[in-house]
């Protein structure tokens, strides 16, 4: 049956007579996303709704546009291969108060080498790794895994069959990517990569608790 653009399929909760109109679509999303502790992907939510991806991205848009001109101080931000709320990153500091007693994850010089070796070099081995650093890399990649920025990928075919190393998905939330395409380019690491001589000393802090929105071009319906 077609349907005008304010009006899509009817939820299990409703009847034909009364389909869900756009407002409503934003509506039902915000509290799903406020209630959501990880991205929800898009093929996710348009089930979820009961309305097609065009009109998830359109409510999309038109949440971060009243965010916007009313001023609220966070957005629906595109990450991890799906849709999220952020607060903005000039809050971000007042946001880290009110955890300033929990567990910060914080990650090695040594660590942020090897995470970047694997996302720029996935997938890869261990022997790769460390023929690039010219150390032992079995610490950091430990701890990589532990925090589930880094996963398997299968075994290489390769005298040995290392192991195969690739970024996850945690890895696009923790740095707010959408996808291995936002990676910035390699001249660019040098701003957190110095070269240096690989040290296990801590380098810089990363968390979630504010990131900066971008805007996709998926995030818009055409």
């Amino acid at each position: 049956m077609d349907q005008t653009p304010h009006q899509v399929a009817p939820t299990q909760n409703q009847t034909a007579d009364a389909p869900l109109d756009i407002f409503e679509v934003q509506r039902v999303l915000e509290s799903l996303l406020f209630a959501a502790d990880a991205p929800l992907a898009l093929d996710r939510l348009t089930v979820l709704l009961g309305v097609p991806p065009e009109t998830v991205l359109r409510a999309v848009h038109n949440l971060n546009e009243q965010y916007t001109a009313t001023g609220r101080v966070f957005r629906v931000s595109r990450v991890a291969q799906g849709f999220q709320l952020y607060s903005m990153p000039e809050y971000a500091e007042w946001v880290r108060r009110l955890y300033q007693h929990q567990f910060t994850h914080r990650l090695s010089r040594a660590a942020l080498e090897v995470l970047a070796i694997v996302a720029y070099r996935q997938p890869v081995t261990r022997p790769d790794i460390e023929a690039l650093r010219k150390v032992d890399c079995s610490g950091p990649l430990l701890t990589l895994l532990e925090r589930r920025l880094v996963a398997t990928a299968g075994r290489a075919h390769r005298p040995g069959n290392p192991f195969l190393y690739r970024t996850s998905r945690e890895f696009l939330r923790y740095f707010g990517l959408e996808s291995l395409d936002d990676l910035p380019r390699l001249d660019e690491l040098s701003q957190f990569l110095p070269d240096t001589v690989p040290s296990e000393e801590p380098g810089p802090e990363y968390d979630t608790l504010a990131i900066e929105p971008k805007q996709s071009r998926n995030t818009e319906a055409e």
